[in-house]
């Protein structure tokens, strides 16, 4: 399916079209801030996802154990929603409560301009992080009543915006293999989530029975696996979504890591060290584009409203350079 150039299609249309798009690959990767989001969005990153973990952790600090309140997740994700037009994904957690906190995790996230949420069918009292020790998934049933509160909010507001289940089933201490495979057939056709998503393959042979169990859109995680499948290996299991979202993290982390502990040891000679290893070798500054709302549209807007003898601070101070 082609895409719409036109840059007023919705970002939930547009994900939408994305995840049923065949050929190729679809990445979904983390945006550790809003600004780097712009750098990922400006390098090509066609999907985003703003996970409790790495996402909402790195601002807030906090562990992905439950803590992380809805609100707190809807202001990240809508910071990061309103810095880019690429597709952002919230991470719904366990949906943060019954029925009508489902559904008013999904309307806050829609009005927050997010494309999609993706809601585990983890237990809310014992959230846990991905591949954690004493996982466990709630009932078949209860879980079809979160996702279905999920998709009829979004049904009522956005048929567009995306609603992923994720099943947390292969490693749960009451689930299994089998339970896995059920609960996506059944989350997909009894709730109509638009994606599904297995946590935690052990090998290859388990996604292709999970490509097999749906019809769906799919996606997994790397959980047992011993690495990455090729984004060859993605198509020729009949998968066109890849779910990458620690690996910019990890680069970040590498890279100030290294820059800390040469600064530590050389103390400014580092950064001038930097900068001359950089001279040739230009990277994105994420800035605001010249119609956002930043120096540029502050400046317009100034010269509309104030009076000559004001605007004289551009004559006395011309600015610099970001340093």
């Amino acid at each position: 399916m082609a895409l719409p150039q036109s840059e007023k299609v919705r970002a939930t249309t547009r994900l939408k079209q994305l995840i049923h798009r065949q050929g190729k690959v679809l990445s979904v990767m983390h945006p550790p801030t809003a600004a780097l989001a712009r750098i990922m969005e400006r390098s090509g990153c066609e999907a985003l996802f703003v996970g409790t973990s790495g996402v909402v952790g790195g601002y807030t600090g906090m562990s992905d154990v439950g803590t992380a309140t809805m609100t707190e997740c809807i202001q990240v994700a809508g910071w990061i929603a309103s810095s880019v037009t690429t597709p952002v994904i919230i991470d719904g957690d366990t949906g943060h409560g019954g029925i009508m906190a489902v559904r008013r995790l999904v309307r806050d996230s829609i009005r927050a301009g997010v494309a999609g949420i993706r809601i585990d069918d983890q237990p809310i009292e014992g959230k846990r992080r991905t591949q954690s020790a004493g996982l466990e998934v709630v009932p078949l049933e209860q879980a079809i009543v979160r996702y279905r509160a999920a998709v009829d909010m979004k049904n009522e507001l956005d048929p567009d915006f995306v609603v992923i289940a994720q099943c947390y089933a292969r490693d749960a201490a009451n689930g299994g293999l089998e339970d896995a495979l059920q609960r996506l057939a059944a989350y997909h056709r009894e709730a109509g989530v638009d994606w599904v998503q297995l946590e935690s393959p052990h090998s290859i042979e388990e996604i292709r029975q999970a490509r097999q169990a749906v019809s769906c859109p799919l996606s997994f995680m790397k959980g047992r696996l011993p690495r990455y499948p090729s984004l060859d290996e993605y198509l020729s299991l009949g998968v066109t979504i890849a779910w990458l979202p620690s690996f910019s993290h990890h680069v970040i982390w590498a890279a100030l890591s290294d820059f800390m502990a040469d600064f530590r040891e050389h103390g400014l000679a580092a950064w001038e060290d930097f900068l001359a290893r950089r001279k040739d070798h230009p990277y994105i500054i994420p800035e605001l584009p010249p119609d956002g709302e930043g120096l540029d549209k502050q400046r317009a807007l100034e010269e509309r409203y104030l009076s000559p003898a004001a605007l004289e601070k551009y004559r006395r101070s011309s600015g610099g350079t970001l340093s």
